[in-house]
């Protein structure tokens, strides 16, 4: 079942959630962690983990290099940032207000992109 959602809603209900604090409210799992993407509600699998549908079917796999969509978790090689930071380096190496603030940043110029893109395709030719 593939991943019929609206990109422009996820993208923006991921931003709302990220801005709502929900990544450093109460942890999904208390033995670790909230994890981006992968513990928020816009995850393709959040509401059902026992029955999870492959990442390969998520609308965000359209933002994950082609060379890393064969991943465990595909979503945390988005690149954030120009230097190509993601969610995946700033674990290994960053703080959780870097990767948030590199999230933002992220979400709300993906956000632009996909609504010029959605006006440009809307316009008569």
């Amino acid at each position: 079942m593939a991943d019929k959602r609206d990109v422009l809603q996820v993208l923006r209900a991921e931003l709302a959630f990220l801005d709502t604090g929900g990544y450093r409210k109460a942890q999904r799992y208390p033995w670790r962690p909230n994890f981006v993407f992968e513990d928020s509600p816009t995850c393709f699998n959040f509401h059902d983990p026992d029955h999870p549908q492959p990442c390969s079917e998520c609308l965000l796999m359209q933002f994950v290099p082609k060379d890393r969509c064969e991943t465990r978790f595909p979503c945390r090689h988005i690149p954030l940032t120009s230097r190509g930071e993601t969610v995946n380096s700033f674990y290994e190496w960053g703080t959780e207000e870097e990767l948030e603030t590199a999230l933002r940043a992220w979400l709300l110029r993906i956000i632009a992109l996909v609504e010029q893109e959605e006006r440009a395709s809307s316009q008569p030719a």
